[in-house]
């Protein structure tokens, strides 16, 4: 199966379902609830939440796809309420929710959405007890998403943020999502307890992967093929893994903490994190977490699902060049 025809596919059926869940609802609370929901995506969260299912029983994940929908829903909520405190004026190529109404409807456009998200898992076609599961593994998730992301606020005003900090920080901010998806749908399709936690833990260190990734391409990749602002990780003097690797090892990147970064200066500072192994160092941090999200399948006998989920760990190391 090839990964990216299939996410194209999933992308196209989570589309249509959303328009049809959310975008004929009257008010302008639900318009605005429905207005980034409906601005497209990857869709990388639904697509886990359904190929963790056809890995458990090959069919289920149309009989589970609602829970597809509420990671999608739940995400979305997340981005809603990332835009208020972060003040940000686009999201997904659209004026952001905040800006297009104002502040308080944001906030509660979001918390429709989270309400949504489990009205969603309940009406999946699965056993009782699968739903509750479920349910109590996205109540917990979205709760340590909100601690992650108070985690990032603060480390803000700190210059002695560690290592391990980080990867807790951004296992909550990102990688709990992915856990979740996994995880449930996996559970809706009635897999075993063991089954359940090795698909969470492979989400979670997927997840950390992809953080670290989207940290290091903020300073290397170029961006036309990135879609971001180059280096702005550094210009704002993020405590990114990067910035913590450099200061642990003595390298001083505060003559960098400014708005009009040249080229030039941005080179400059990456020479000096590759030459004081900062770079190389982050690269194996997060292909250590790539080799342990797949090793976490290893309980599963080998099937399309199980390719296309490691395709999309390795995927997370890889975009962006």
């Amino acid at each position: 199966m090839d990964l990216f025809t299939y996410l194209e596919t999933v992308a196209e059926e989570i589309d249509t379902a959303l328009e049809r869940e959310f975008g004929g609802l009257p008010g302008e609370l639900n318009k605005a609830s429905a207005h980034l929901l409906l601005a497209g995506g990857k869709r990388l969260r639904p697509a886990v939440v359904m190929l963790a299912a056809d890995m458990v029983r090959k069919g289920r994940s149309q009989e589970i796809f609602p829970a597809a929908l509420a990671l999608e829903v739940t995400h979305t909520f997340t981005l809603i309420h990332d835009d208020i405190m972060d003040g940000d004026a686009v999201r997904r190529g659209v004026p952001t929710v905040h800006t297009v109404w104002n502040e308080p409807t944001g906030i509660l456009a979001g918390d429709v959405l989270y309400a949504h998200a489990f009205k969603l898992i309940c009406t999946a076609i699965a056993a009782d007890v699968d739903k509750v599961r479920s349910v109590t593994t996205l109540a917990n998730a979205c709760a340590e998403l909100c601690e992650g992301q108070h985690m990032d606020m603060s480390f803000e005003t700190r210059e002695d943020v560690d290592e391990w900090e980080y990867i807790e920080m951004v296992s909550k901010k990102t990688g709990i999502l992915y856990a979740a998806a996994a995880a449930i749908g996996a559970t809706l399709a009635g897999c075993s307890a063991q089954q359940a936690q090795s698909l969470y833990e492979w989400g979670l260190s997927s997840g950390i992967a992809f953080q670290i990734q989207d940290d290091y391409i903020d300073l290397m990749a170029d961006s036309s093929k990135s879609g971001k602002d180059r280096a702005s990780d550094l210009r704002q003097g993020k405590q990114t893994l990067v910035a913590i690797l450099a200061r642990e090892k003595g390298i001083d990147l505060s003559k960098y903490r400014k708005p009009d970064l040249t080229e030039g200066e941005i080179d400059e500072a990456i020479s000096l994190l590759e030459d004081g192994g900062v770079l190389e160092e982050v690269r194996a941090i997060a292909q250590s977490r790539v080799e342990r999200a797949k090793s976490m399948l290893n309980i599963f006998p080998d099937c399309d699902e199980k390719d296309c989920l490691m395709q999309i760990t390795d995927y997370f190391v890889s975009r962006g060049f």
